[in-house]
C-alpha cells in the first residue's frame, strides 16, 4: 500500500564561519552569506536573495524548454523578475516575472509560454503552502 508521499535527498547545512551558511545538495554545495551591513562578507548571496533566484531560474526553464520543444530561436529571449516587498513586514507582497520574447516569437505561442512560466514547480510550492516542521535532535 502506498501512501503518496515521498521524500526528497535531505540537504545537509554547515557553518563555515562568520555567517556563512552552506548547504549540500547532493554533490554540490551552495554557499550563502550576509551583506556587509547585516553582518556578513557579502562574500555570497544571502539566503533569501537564494530563495528569490529560484523562483525565476526556476521559471526560466519552463520557459527555455518550452522553446527548445518546439525548436523556437532563443536568441535574445530574457526573464526578469521583479519583487514589492511590503514595507510592515519587509516581506514580499507581489512577485512579477517578465518575460522578454525574441523578436520572430510566434504570436501564436505568447499566452502559452506564459503559462509554461506558471508551471514552475518552485511557484506551486509556494502556492501550495506546504507545512514546516522544526525540530531538535
Amino acid at each position: 500500500m502506498t501512501t503518496g508521499i515521498a521524500t526528497m535527498q535531505d540537504i545537509l547545512v554547515t557553518f563555515p564561519g562568520g555567517k556563512r551558511v552552506d548547504a549540500q545538495v547532493g554533490s554540490y554545495v551552495v554557499h550563502t552569506d550576509q551583506p556587509v551591513d547585516a553582518g556578513g562578507n557579502g562574500s555570497a548571496a544571502a539566503p533569501f536573495d537564494l530563495f528569490l533566484a529560484s523562483l525565476a531560474t526556476c521559471a526560466g526553464i519552463y520557459v527555455l524548454g518550452f522553446c527548445q520543444s518546439r525548436n523556437l530561436d532563443t536568441t535574445g529571449l530574457g526573464l526578469r523578475q521583479h519583487v514589492e516587498v511590503d514595507e510592515a513586514t519587509k516581506l514580499p507582497r507581489k512577485i512579477t516575472i517578465e518575460i522578454t520574447l525574441p523578436r520572430d516569437f510566434p504570436e501564436k505561442y505568447r499566452t502559452a509560454v506564459v503559462r509554461a512560466a506558471e508551471g514552475c514547480k518552485v511557484k506551486k510550492t509556494i502556492t501550495a503552502a506546504p507545512s514546516f516542521d522544526v525540530v531538535v535532535t
